[in-house]
């Protein structure tokens, strides 16, 4: 019964969250992912998503670049920082159907070999908007260089 109700929570937590703008974000939490190094003043977020709260985790792509931050209080060695301006990038692979237990997400994959996920959950046609914005500002930039 336990696990079940762990589960039933779990899934209250994430069905909660939704995609936002860069218009909805609160300036409290844009000066937040300032300070972590993943957005400039110059930069505009264009659609934002937190699989928990946005202090805990985000995924996000502005004007210049596609990041995700994971913060674990609990243990540093977890926390995680990924970014890539859009000319470092040499693919993004989008993923609708993760599994049951993980969230739809861009694998963008780095001129130097690394990768990260960004990821965004919600109503499809949320999802699919997201992604195809994210792809579409990459793209632009490709073809700029």
């Amino acid at each position: 019964m336990r696990r079940i109700h762990v589960l039933f929570s779990a899934l209250c937590l994430v069905s909660c969250n939704h995609i936002e703008t860069g218009k909805t974000l609160r300036q409290a939490d844009l000066a937040f992912i300032r300070s972590l190094g993943l957005l400039t003043e110059e930069e505009e977020v264009h659609q934002f998503y937190s699989e928990l709260r946005l202090k805990r985790a985000g995924n996000f792509f502005t004007n210049k670049r596609l990041a995700a931050y994971w913060i674990d209080t609990s243990n540093q060695q977890k926390t995680q920082f990924s970014s890539a301006f859009y000319p470092e990038i040499i693919s993004i692979d989008t993923v609708y159907y993760a599994g049951a237990t993980y969230c739809p997400y861009l694998l963008v994959k780095k001129a130097d070999k690394t990768q990260f996920k960004v990821c965004a959950e919600g109503k499809r046609a949320e999802v699919k908007q997201f992604f195809e914005e994210a792809l579409a500002l990459w793209q632009q930039h490709r073809e700029q260089q």
